[in-house]
């Protein structure tokens, strides 16, 4: 019993650090990696060198490429807001139609989605919140849509991080676990774009003239997620099928236009956007979806030789280690980076103001890099220290071959504290692993219950105290109650999500 409180000390402060005493998580997850440092040295026997390489293999993972990854994305994104490509996007969206179900299934579920693939951390929330809110819909019922939306393409955040995070830990191919989450997301992914639709209009009789534009926004989703992520892998996968759920949307209002007026909102002309305009406004993420394409595994030649040019070291020392491998160009990182700035320069940006919002983002990302370094190395010390097997095994213990049944909920619990699709697949996906591999399940089994820690954190985002904070201060009312009535109607979200994901999960294991 002592072994397992000490286990379970650095995943207990975070709960409490995070969710009680509101600390932020850059703050709290230092704590949480000291706290895994003393209890694997004094309490599993971890030789103090073996620690301190754990952290080092933990601190690289998290360099290279992770950060890698998440720095390039949001460059991206400041970038084009630096340029005004964004103002040019969103002129784009709210022209599409006057119907304001239309114009939150566009934006929240649509480019929310594509912000959430491309760029992820918060972004997919903030920013078509605070449009939505703009344009005069009710601030509460605009976050808590976005909410809703971002439940499906947050395990593919930042081009699929979470996924190729959890597939680099278990050692797993990324693209079953991403086929994986897919499936699971996919049934809850489709009913979405009815609950956002019946959430704005205030009951499910705003959904009656809406059905076939959110059957269209949910299945071309679901699908194309699905499609990618099977073929290509998790990169891709969130940005597809955001890219063919906006077409969906747009085709299924030209061909089914929703009649009820009272949905209609009264606002001015938007500006016309000229074809050059929208060329331009959309040319980094083009030039971003393309190289990623020409750079997977899809084209052989390319990424094959591309590949070679790596760098592998043994960094763990201990029982178990495996070499490193540091690939320096065969990384989604890299190649958003060369997009972007190929893109500026076609742009005519001068280097000058490319390099000074590069210098802003990093800084605006210190806070990022402390939370995930920090994230990262304790879960490798936790993993090469057996703190995480002894968690999995005194779970299986108690839940026995109905584990499967839980796992969505033990990852919606590192959503809700994390408020991170990523970082709860760092904290929690080798413990689900190793749980798995207590039960006797066999590979495809393991990685269905991993996938299901991915999906769980999706689920636990709707209520995590971060996600809510970034949508109301988005919105401008952070601090007038707004916080505990998005928390009151996303808990309604919540359980029936987390109990059917427990089921399908359970139910799941039996057809593998």
């Amino acid at each position: 019993m002592t072994l397992l409180f000490f286990a379970i000390l650095p995943i207990l402060w975070l709960i409490v650090a995070l969710s009680g005493l509101k600390m932020a998580a850059w703050k709290a997850c230092p704590v949480a990696l000291l706290l895994s440092l003393i209890a694997s040295v004094l309490y599993f026997g971890m030789p103090v060198d073996y620690m301190a390489s754990a952290v080092l293999e933990g601190t690289a993972l998290a360099c290279w490429p992770i950060l890698l990854i998440i720095t390039a994305t949001i460059y991206t994104y400041h970038l084009s807001v630096h340029t005004g490509g964004m103002e040019i996007i969103k002129a784009m969206l709210t022209s599409v139609s006057s119907d304001y179900r239309v114009l939150i299934l566009l934006i929240a579920f649509g480019f929310g989605g594509f912000l959430e693939g491309m760029a992820g951390f918060g972004t997919a929330v903030a920013i078509p919140a605070s449009m939505l809110a703009g344009m005069g819909i009710n601030p509460v019922s605009a976050v808590a849509v976005c909410l809703v939306a971002n439940f499906v393409p947050s395990a593919y955040g930042s081009i699929g991080i979470p996924l190729v995070t959890l597939s680099g830990i278990m050692g797993t191919d990324s693209a079953q676990l991403a086929t994986y989450v897919a499936l699971q997301i996919s049934i809850l992914g489709l009913f979405c774009p009815l609950l956002m639709v019946a959430i704005a209009g205030g009951s499910w009789q705003a959904v009656k003239d809406m059905l076939p534009v959110c059957m269209a926004a949910g299945l071309s989703y679901v699908l194309a997620q699905l499609g990618v992520s099977y073929f290509l892998g998790p990169e891709l996968a969130g940005v597809a099928g955001a890219l063919c759920t906006m077409g969906a949307i747009i085709g299924a209002v030209k061909y089914f236009p929703p009649q009820n007026s009272a949905y209609v909102l009264q606002r001015d002309n938007a500006p016309q956007v000229k074809q050059h305009q929208a060329f331009m406004a959309w040319l980094p993420f083009v030039l971003i979806f393309i190289l990623l394409l020409l750079t997977s595994k899809l084209v052989p030649t390319i990424y094959d030789s591309i590949s070679q040019i790596r760098t592998s070291i043994l960094i763990y020392k201990g029982e178990g280690g495996a070499p490193y491998t540091f690939q320096w160009i065969a990384t989604p990182g890299m190649v958003i980076f060369f997009a972007t700035f190929v893109s500026g320069f076609i742009k005519r940006t001068p280097l000058g103001d490319m390099l000074t919002v590069l210098r802003k983002t990093m800084a605006s990302l210190r806070p990022t890099f402390i939370t995930i370094i920090s994230i990262i190395a304790t879960a490798k010390v936790m993993g090469y220290s057996g703190m995480t097997t002894t968690i999995a095994d005194n779970t299986v213990a108690a839940t026995g071959l109905m584990y499967p049944a839980i796992a969505a909920f033990i990852g919606s619990v590192g959503g809700f504290i994390t408020g991170s699709a990523t970082s709860t697949c760092i904290l929690l996906g080798k413990l689900q692993m190793d749980a798995a591999i207590a039960i006797g399940a066999p590979l495809n089994t393991q990685i269905w219950i991993a996938a299901a820690n991915a999906t769980g954190a999706c689920a636990g985002k709707l209520i995590a105290p971060q996600s809510i904070a970034i949508g109301v201060a988005a919105i401008g009312v952070a601090g007038k109650g707004s916080e505990s009535q998005l928390l009151g109607l996303t808990m309604k979200i919540y359980l029936p999500f987390i109990i059917l994901l427990g089921l399908l999960v359970y139910f799941g294991t039996s057809v593998l």
